[in-house]
């Protein structure tokens, strides 16, 4: 197989590209350094390209790797025939490799196997012919043995049926054959082992549906109900049509003497052997691509959240609600610096309201507080009260905003934040991480293992190495995007810098508390363990503000370096005219890209590339993003009432709809159905994000199960 070219095919890109992008790989590049600064050799291919690419190149190679073995094993034997070689060099799935090999892997004692030691195999091969002229029971009784102990008809008989029912469930073509029928046609079912007992899964107490049609939710419900041991799952396979199949495959002539044997070998195969792995197989299927569906949902999502705007240049007031032990706060500079912490018990049982907002005054008024930032735990509606009491009290304008506590709690009880902050206590951490992820999110949720953030479905019942590999390249990738201040970033954020390890993390950081700032990206070799491969990778990412190189402070790499210098002279500008902001239109001086792209010795993408970068040099893509909505009022559940069109905030993307918090302590569902009627939706995802500030109107409120029902179809 020519891998290059069938992942092109399938990535539909320049078989070119994928040769390009693959010897990058291989050269040990990483994918974010491929995607930002290798668009020339690539011919531009995005980060998500690139990923998926690595991904389809570790499994063909290992399905090369694996047609190898097999090949060997059946030459070793003495099988091996030039056609079944052809078919297995042809084969695209692992699955078909294995079923190729089936006859041919070295077997447990079965009862074929069993059958064959007592000398059973002639007889299979005879009643296979299907040209016996008398009764089998007298052609089996040859085959009769007590040493072998085969002592009746009907044993040597049972025994030439379990010849050949292995043989049929050994044959690639018939397994193929009724793995796609069954994939076609079967069904899934699930009935309730107890249905009188209440559960979550009561919607699949009896439930049928189509095979193909089985959504990756309803496939992980009945995985977890199953797993519970609530419900019993089963595959339902067309075994009619499946049975008439091998009947017409296998029974060449009809013969009075040997069809009925064969027929019963024949679903003896299909129900003890085939079936049972057709239906794991099946079942496998369905949750690979369930799972894969709602990787990909978490990916996504965990994307938007990371990358959502920074609210800059404020001071922010974390508050970690509670009841009992009292609400913890924190106040944090625009540099996230912790300027006080404290704790105030205006919720119940204590209900010191006013002690509380004294506190809370001469906080905000000692620090200038111009946020606060209220974790959506346990008291968070009661501290919402409190809040919207105290800010018609100010003089000064203080807004709040409830941000999810997801993974706050990990956090503050990690090894890292007691390193961080040894002398808080765990909801002092709790509380700064709040503040902190207001300010800037992506900084502060990469001390947080991405599954905790809580923006997933059913993540906790899928193949966990997956969904951490992936959800770290989506971390990786965000990181990379953005870039890290290489004299403020915490050892968390650049262990994600391309070619940066967590121990040349550590190092950087302990490089800089040793010898002070950094002023030069060159100095970065210096670190230890950090060679010129990986200074290559991460210099691009890394940015030092105020250092010796105005280039430094943006993303333009230093192997560019030179062409810039050339460019900014050709022009008539110098290297401090980045820094001054004189740069901006720099495009619109250059009339001929591709003759000065020549010039400097540089591609045109990377020429145009450094232009933008000049132009707004260390630009963040996060401005982009909606900004996140701001409140100085409560509402409550009670006060929604049908009609009302609210703006909200997205929270959570899964396969069946969209989560939106209009600011009432519960978020609301929109239904897939609800998001738009001006076309079809295959996935929420392709018409939200989380993140998204959109307008919706509540359809229903019921208060006594807590649930809100929305709609965005406002026409």
């Amino acid at each position: 197989m020519d891998i290059n070219k069938k992942i092109a095919e399938e990535l539909n890109i320049r078989v070119s590209q994928a040769e390009a992008a693959i010897k990058l790989i291989d050269e040990g590049n990483t994918i974010p350094f491929i995607a930002r600064y290798r668009k020339e050799v690539t011919g531009s291919l995005n980060d998500e390209v690139l990923r998926n690419l690595d991904e389809r190149l570790k499994y063909l190679r290992g399905l090369e790797e694996r047609k190898q073995a097999v090949l060997a094993s059946i030459e070793e034997q003495g099988a091996l025939s030039e056609e079944l070689k052809a078919q297995i060099l042809a084969a695209e799935t692992m699955v078909l490799v294995e079923d190729l090999y089936r006859p041919y892997k070295p077997k447990r004692r079965t009862r074929a196997t069993i059958a064959k030691e007592k000398g059973l195999e002639p007889l299979a091969d005879f009643i296979m012919m299907q040209m016996s002229t008398e009764p089998v029971e007298q052609t089996a009784k040859a085959y009769l043995s007590e040493e072998k102990e085969v002592l009746t008809v009907e044993d040597a008989l049972n025994g030439a049926k379990d010849i050949i029912a292995e043989r049929i469930s050994d044959d690639a073509d018939y397994r193929t054959y009724i793995r796609n029928i069954t994939m076609k046609e079967g069904f899934i079912t699930s009935t309730a082992k107890d249905k009188e007992a209440q559960s979550v899964y009561e919607m699949y107490y009896e439930f049928e549906e189509s095979i193909n049609k089985m959504a990756g939710h309803r496939v992980l419900a009945i995985n977890r109900g199953e797993n519970e041991k609530v419900l019993t799952v089963k595959v339902e396979a067309p075994v009619e049509r499946i049975l008439n199949y091998l009947n017409k495959k296998i029974i060449v002539r009809e013969n009075p003497y040997t069809t009925a044997v064969i027929r019963e070998a024949i679903e003896d195969g299909y129900e003890r052997l085939i079936a049972p792995a057709i239906e794991r197989e099946v079942r496998n299927e369905l949750t690979e691509k369930a799972e894969d569906g709602a990787i990909k949902v978490f990916a996504k999502n965990l994307e938007q959240i990371l990358m959502q705007p920074p609210i800059a240049g404020k001071v922010v007031l974390g508050w970690d609600p509670a009841f009992r032990t009292g609400c913890k706060l924190a106040v944090v500079d625009p540099t996230g610096k912790v300027l006080a912490t404290k704790v105030i018990y205006p919720t119940m049982p204590h209900n010191k309201v006013k002690e509380a907002k004294e506190e809370l005054k001469k906080l905000i008024k000692k620090y200038h507080v111009s946020l606060i930032s209220v974790g959506n735990g346990t008291a968070s509606r009661e501290s919402e009260q409190v809040i919207v009491e105290l800010l018609k009290e100010l003089d000064e304008k203080v807004e709040y905003i409830i941000v999810s506590e997801a993974g706050a709690s990990v956090y503050s009880a990690s090894k890292l934040a007691t390193e961080e902050f040894p002398d808080f206590d765990v909801a002092q951490r709790s509380a700064v991480s709040i503040a902190r992820r207001l300010q800037d999110p992506l900084a502060e949720l990469v001390k947080i293992d991405p599954k905790s953030i809580g923006v997933g479905q059913y993540q906790h019942d899928m193949n966990q190495k997956k969904l951490s590999e992936t959800l770290t390249d989506v971390v990786e990738d965000c990181v990379n995007k953005v870039g890290v201040d290489l004299n403020t970033a915490s050892a968390s954020l650049l262990e994600y810098i391309s070619g940066v390890t967590k121990v040349i993390a550590k190092n950087i950081v302990s490089f800089r508390e040793e010898n002070g700032r950094f002023t030069d990206r060159k100095q970065l070799l210096k670190v230890s363990k950090l060679g010129p491969k990986a200074f290559e990778q991460c210099a691009g990412f890394m940015r030092i503000s105020g250092g010796d190189n105005p280039l430094d402070a943006t993303s333009v790499h230093p192997e560019s370096y030179e062409a810039a210098r050339k460019l900014l002279e050709m022009l008539g500008y110098r290297l401090d005219s980045i820094t001054n902001g004189e740069l901006a239109g720099l495009s619109k001086k250059i009339r001929d890209i591709k003759n000065l792209a020549q010039e400097l010795g540089v591609g045109e993408i990377t020429l145009s590339d450094i232009v933008k970068e000049l132009e707004k040099p260390a630009r963040d893509p996060r401005d982009e993003m909606p900004k996140p909505i701001l409140r100085t009022d409560v509402m409550e559940m009670k006060d929604l009432e049908p009609g009302m069109v609210l703006k909200g905030t997205v929270r959570n993307v899964i396969d069946f709809g969209v989560f939106v918090d209009i600011g009432v302590h519960q978020d609301g569902l929109v239904h897939i159905s609800q998001l738009t009627n001006k076309k079809f939706v295959k996935h929420p995802l392709d018409v939200v994000s989380v993140g998204d500030v959109v307008d919706v109107k509540v359809m229903s409120v019921d208060l006594k199960r807590q649930r809100i029902q929305l709609t965005m179809i406002l026409d």
